[in-house]
């Protein structure tokens, strides 16, 4: 038995029947997102067992992106907590069969209701794609399980259509990185978007130089700033920096040299500086576009205020 071929099979078999899932798209996907786009209400969500649990992904995924969205367990639903659902909400109903009873229970209420509803099965022919306004195919030809009983190809496939639901939405409502911000407050991904580079940057004991300043004061002021790199400064404005790669490099090309040197000779005259307003994450993207791993922070004078370095971004 070999381990890793079995799992090579495995994720060869599913991506095989997510590829194919593109070409299952109907008009019904389009009308479902402009049902939810232009709903006053909710985005309910419901299913039973391995569905029920891509639902609660879903749901998830939708209430971080700007959709207002819960998740429902059918039975609970069924036994008193249909009260959740008021008329202007839409409600997604989640069955592979299509033919799941918990499921197909909650539709008489839903049509009284008067509720727009959305299907995902694997049979176009099923009672629930019949019994609701939108349906959208997550049929699979093929379960990663070799003995074709546990839900994986098909589960995986609920999972991508509720993603590219959530992500046609995004697109309709110009869903931007600021909103996403929004909900997500907390940890690395909240920090980024949330706090600028004024927040985080490092201002006390910046190290600096004059154009004049000899190359063994430069490698002293580099080592004792820890930002690895010099800022050069003349009338109280920017000129130009000297990384420790500079300082490297110098060593090898120039090393007959090297010790009589001075700033003003080692310095790159066009630093990369970023407003002290910056974003964390658009700092990041700059960092990342021109693989450095410090930024001159400046203000609306164009005067350094602070240095921004990677490992500050909490990445």
């Amino acid at each position: 038995m070999n381990i890793l071929n079995i799992a090579k099979q495995v994720i060869e078999i599913e991506a095989q029947q997510i590829a194919n899932l593109a070409g299952l798209l109907t008009d019904d996907f389009e009308q479902a997102v402009h049902a939810i786009h232009g709903s006053t209400g909710k985005l309910i969500i419901s299913g039973m067992g391995k569905s029920g649990i891509i639902g609660k992904k879903i749901g998830a995924t939708f209430a971080s992106t700007g959709t207002p969205s819960f998740f429902l367990h059918p039975a609970e639903a069924y036994h008193g907590d249909l009260g959740m659902i008021e008329k202007q909400d839409i409600v997604l109903l989640i069955s592979n069969s299509g033919e799941t009873d918990e499921v197909l229970q909650l539709i008489p209420f839903l049509k009284a209701q008067g509720n727009i509803t959305l299907s995902m099965s694997g049979n176009p022919q099923s009672t629930l794609a019949k019994n609701t306004h939108y349906h959208l195919n997550i049929a699979v030809e093929k379960e990663a399980c070799p003995l074709q009983l546990a839900p994986t190809s098909s589960t995986t496939a609920t999972l991508v259509m509720g993603d590219a639901l959530a992500v046609a939405l995004m697109q309709v409502r110009n869903f931007k990185d600021e909103n996403f911000a929004k909900f997500h407050p907390g940890g690395s991904l909240g920090r980024r978007l949330l706090m600028s580079v004024k927040d985080i940057m490092q201002t006390e004991a910046l190290p600096q130089c004059s154009p004049e300043t000899a190359i063994s004061d430069i490698v002293h002021t580099i080592t004792q700033g820890k930002c690895g790199l010099v800022v050069i400064i003349e009338a109280g404005k920017i000129k130009g920096v000297i990384t420790d790669g500079d300082i490297r490099r110098a060593m090898e090309e120039r090393s007959s040299q090297f010790f009589s040197l001075t700033a003003h000779e080692l310095m790159s005259s066009s630093p990369r500086v970023i407003d002290e307003q910056t974003k964390l994450t658009e700092a990041s993207q700059i960092m990342e576009q021109h693989k450095i791993n410090a930024l001159l922070v400046i203000n609306p004078a164009a005067d350094l205020v602070g240095i921004v370095q990677l490992y500050d971004l909490g990445l």
